[in-house]
């Protein structure tokens, strides 16, 4: 585990934001530590500001699952790549599970920078308004700590911007903390399966025909790495379909010999002789 641990921080260092190797370096291996730490935490009920100067608060987006892209407007290198990557991921992910399946928060974590004017320059330049259930907003100072520390987000000032984790969290439908994504351009089932997960945890709770079928399409959901795409197979399905078909075919039949041994052991049975007067 020890080895498994310094990789993954080791790792994790490839995809810190371009500035920390022009500025103060963050601790690769601490950063990765805090921000799994930070698995299961409980996002208070912040009010943010999104990017026409209307307050958010976080709770009005509680109830389903939660994706949280921290950026900073003015980041030309990373931020970029990652906001655009995101957008793909997220149309992919939600014609596999519905446009309202899930939420999309981005985050400009720069307090005294990222205001609503810069926040809808950025989302303008970077299609994201008027995308379907697609947040952006940031918030003052005291309120930006308390939610970047509820996430386990590792960030410095550096010269000329931020030195900072390529982080993007997911929350379920209470706002804890569920799982971290790391890097500018993460493979799509990075994101996909954990939403199936929480969208599950979600419907399968329920036995309307609606749900079962929702669960069954979840189920049958597969990913295709030559396309990049996921696609439904049924075969999985039918498989269990057909299985269960042949137990209770072969419980019949186990059944029907067992009741004919039964009634040729009972005819074969001699008749007790009845004494005269």
């Amino acid at each position: 585990m020890g080895i498994l641990k310094h990789l993954a921080a080791g790792l994790l260092a490839t995809l810190l934001a371009w500035p920390v190797w022009a500025a103060e370096k963050l601790d690769s291996e601490i950063a990765f530590e805090e921000s799994q730490a930070a698995i299961g935490n409980a996002t208070g009920a912040h009010v943010l500001r999104d990017h026409r100067g209307r307050e958010l608060p976080l709770d009005s987006l509680r109830g389903k699952p939660l994706v949280v892209s921290l950026i900073y407007t003015s980041c030309a290198t990373v931020c970029p790549i990652v906001t655009d990557h995101l957008r793909t991921s997220v149309a992919e992910a939600r014609r596999v599970l519905g446009g309202d399946s899930f939420t999309v928060l981005t985050f400009g974590f720069d307090a005294s920078g990222d205001r609503p004017g810069q926040l809808a320059g950025f989302a303008g330049t970077h299609k994201l308004l008027g995308q379907e259930n697609w947040f952006i907003a940031s918030a003052g100072e005291e309120t930006t700590e308390a939610f970047l520390s509820e996430l386990g987000f590792a960030w410095r000032e550096a010269a000329g911007g931020f030195a900072h984790v390529t982080q993007t969290s997911i929350l379920d439908a209470e706002g804890r903390v569920y799982r971290q994504l790391y890097g500018e351009a993460f493979p799509l089932p990075m994101l996909l399966e954990p939403l199936k997960d929480l969208t599950l945890g979600r419907t399968t709770r329920s036995i309307a025909p609606a749900d079962l079928w929702d669960r069954l399409t979840f189920l049958c959901t597969v990913y295709n790495p030559l396309t990049g795409a996921y696609r439904i197979d049924y075969s999985l399905a039918f498989g269990v379909f057909f299985g269960a078909l042949s137990l209770i075919l072969f419980a019949w039949v186990i059944a029907r010999l067992w009741l004919e041994r039964r009634r040729a052991l009972k005819a074969a049975r001699p008749v007790p002789e009845t004494g005269g007067a």
